[in-house]
């Protein structure tokens, strides 16, 4: 798969990658390296990584606990505490080796330690490599409030890397998939069919298109004051069902990509009812997304809970909850509002 450039750094694919961040840790003239993983792709994704990887500079591997309810402050203070530890100065990099909990906290890590140092990101969930670790947002949760606390901050590479893949479930690979089918619907119908029509296909043939759309929107709107909010369909109800599920102790924590086809079922209602949406379409999002996610139980008593913590979403402004709904599949509309009432009517159409 061919390179490509993001604004101001190249993505590269397989083991092009490899020999590309050995010549710039030769290049840049490195004091150190560290490599951040957490449990899982220590044991799963570092034998590869090392193997690949050529360098005579001092390398340093920085451990933490797998899951999203580790991304968080807390666990950025233990990391940089190690980084200070070991030795870190302002010439240091660091190489992100893990899914988007990991890219997102590493790329935050770095870019405030010391007021910033260097970063890779090594993406090895599907998620990570078609949506967290492209595109400069780097972050924590504040508590199970998403990504409130953060920067925008791009990484020297990427690689991607499809034999990560092996490493994970497949569940987490559905959880990816939900990222491509948000571009497939706002960018690219043929990606979406693809998932729809095909029961035997081989996911990774579309992790390349899915980067060029997301890089191709970054590009014109690096810091999501416009276009940029498009990547967020599907995101407004499913980042308030995400943490919902997070904070109950009597529900199931939801990958993050369930909860997005959630949001994206119930977004697809608000479409229709706001904007001129097709209800056919409205009708094969929804069919498309329980045949390849199942149903998640949603009482009337958990609407509320969702709705209120959808209005911490970072998209809100005076308070107004902000969705992308579509006019029909590739045309989208920004900053569009649904009363209170209705999104609880679309949660309600999830559950039928």
């Amino acid at each position: 798969m061919t390179t490509i450039n993001a604004a101001t750094y190249p993505i590269h694919f397989e083991e092009k990658g490899y020999n590309e961040l050995t010549s710039l840790v030769s290049e840049r003239n490195y004091s150190s390296v560290f490599i951040l993983v957490d449990d899982n792709t220590l044991d799963c994704c570092y034998p590869r990584f090392i193997q690949l990887f050529a360098t005579d500079k001092p390398i340093e591997v920085i451990q933490i606990d797998a899951g999203e309810v580790h991304k968080n402050i807390e666990t950025c203070m233990e990391v940089w505490n190690v980084m200070t530890e070991l030795g870190a100065d302002r010439k240091s990099l660091l190489i992100t080796l893990g899914g988007g909990v990991i890219t997102d906290l590493g790329g935050f890590v770095a870019s405030t330690f010391k007021r910033g140092i260097d970063f890779v990101n090594i993406p090895t969930t599907l998620l990570s490599m078609v949506d967290a670790s492209v595109g400069g947002k780097t972050g924590v949760d504040l508590g199970v409030l998403k990504n409130q606390i953060g920067v925008f901050a791009n990484p020297e590479l990427i690689i991607i890397d499809s034999e990560y893949l092996h490493t994970v479930t497949p569940r987490e690979i559905r959880s990816g998939t939900a990222e491509i089918i948000k571009y497939g619907m706002t960018h690219d119908i043929k990606l979406f069919n693809e998932i729809k029509d095909n029961d035997k296909l081989n996911i990774v043939d579309l992790i390349h298109r899915s980067i060029e759309i997301k890089n191709e929107v970054v590009l014109e709107d690096p810091k999501e004051q416009g276009v940029r909010k498009v990547l967020n369909w599907g995101h407004t109800i499913g980042h308030g069902v995400e943490s919902y599920f997070l904070e109950n102790p009597k529900k199931e924590a939801l990958t993050h990509g369930e909860a997005i086809a959630i949001g994206m079922v119930c977004e697809a209602y608000l479409s229709a009812k706001v904007l001129e949406f097709p209800e056919d379409k409205v009708s094969e999002v929804k069919d498309t997304i329980i045949k390849i996610y199942g149903k998640v139980v949603l009482s009337e008593g958990d609407f509320q809970p969702i709705l209120e913590l959808m209005k911490h979403d970072k998209k809100n402004i005076g308070g107004e909850i902000n969705f992308v709904l579509l006019n029909d599949y590739e045309d989208f509309k920004i900053n569009s509002k649904a009363s209170d009432d209705l999104i609880k009517e679309s949660l309600q159409f999830y559950n039928l």
